[in-house]
């Protein structure tokens, strides 16, 4: 595949998503240890109707792949979806889905490129987040981004015969601290 360096880190670069790779895609939105983590488990997804999302989204202005530098190698997605100008907000969607690369500060790097993004490039003031409560993982990688929770919606998703709650996190362009994006031409 062939991947665009928008957004380099240290050891990844967010690239616009490719259309070639709706099979990858396929393959992770069918797989439990992604899915029960997204509270997408309950769907079966083709090829056709993750080609018919990936059209339908390949023009959105902050979805990206995520690409590991040293081997051209997609591990994940990210993006800033529900973008809306007028009140400066958004909402951040992330998974790793290559196994290999999980738990390792991927997830991290890709969350504070997408927030430098949004709140430097476009003029974001408040980024959002939902996650299942027992994503341990997941709840300390965005507290150490700066995320707070502000609130649980309780009971609301149905997971392998049992109820979770939903936590719900924000972080503000106030709150932000750091400069991630590695190829920026203005410091």
């Amino acid at each position: 595949m062939k991947y665009f360096k928008k957004l380099v880190g240290e050891r990844i670069y967010l690239s616009p998503r490719n259309l070639e790779d709706v099979e990858k895609y396929t393959e992770w939105m069918n797989d439990f240890n992604i899915t029960d983590y997204t509270g997408r488990s309950h769907q079966i997804m083709t090829i056709e109707a993750e080609k018919k999302y990936l059209e339908e989204k390949i023009d959105a202005e902050a979805t990206f792949s995520i690409v590991d530098s040293q081997e051209d190698k997609l591990i994940g997605t990210i993006g800033l979806e529900d973008i809306n100008h007028f009140r400066r907000t958004a909402e951040l969607g992330i998974f790793i889905g290559d196994k290999d690369y999980r738990e390792k500060g991927y997830g991290t790097e890709a969350i504070r490129l997408i927030l430098d993004y949004g709140f430097n490039y476009l003029n974001l003031n408040n980024i959002k987040l939902d996650l299942m409560e027992f994503n341990e993982r997941a709840l300390a990688c965005y507290k150490k981004c700066g995320f707070k929770e502000y609130g649980r919606r309780r009971k609301c998703r149905f997971i392998n015969g049992k109820y979770y709650d939903v936590i719900e996190m924000d972080i503000l362009s106030e709150e932000f601290k750091g400069s991630y994006i590695k190829n920026k031409n203005i410091s």
